[in-house]
């Protein structure tokens, strides 16, 4: 019969996070934005200093979360914690958020990040909607 195989799963989330966290950027900044993108696949964050550079970027795929886990509100939330955390040591103290997409991260990756003690000084909906859209597909004949 032989002997059975027994596969045992690593740490989880922990080792990812403390993984990102272990590279911040040493510029110390007191203001910036936030930039939330929420697809139905993947919430990426992006924290960027008042004149629009990138200083930081995670999202729930790069923390270790993967296919479908990767779109929920969870997942968000972690990843908003991790960007929060990295701008406390970097010294911010308030942001401003602009949040794109219709995925269901949206909030919980705000919340998160607004609960590590950053203060928000203006939330706004740049979500791209089209006017008219790409052409509607030909009637289906039966």
């Amino acid at each position: 019969m032989g002997k059975k195989r027994i596969i045992k799963k690593a740490g989880g989330d922990n080792s990812a996070s403390a993984r990102a966290l272990a590279r911040i950027p040493k510029k110390k900044i007191a203001a910036g934005t936030l930039n939330i993108l929420a697809t139905f696949n993947n919430t990426i964050l992006t924290l960027c200093d008042t004149k629009g550079n990138t200083l930081i970027a995670a999202s729930s795929g790069a923390i270790g979360f993967k296919g479908s886990r990767k779109s929920t509100p969870f997942a968000a939330a972690k990843v908003g914690e991790i960007i929060g955390d990295k701008a406390n040591q970097m010294g911010m103290k308030d942001a401003n958020v602009v949040i794109r997409g219709i995925g269901a991260g949206r909030e919980s990756a705000l919340r998160s990040f607004a609960g590590k003690g950053i203060s928000i000084t203006k939330i706004s909906d740049l979500t791209p909607v089209p006017h008219n859209g790409p052409r509607a597909p030909k009637p289906r004949r039966v």
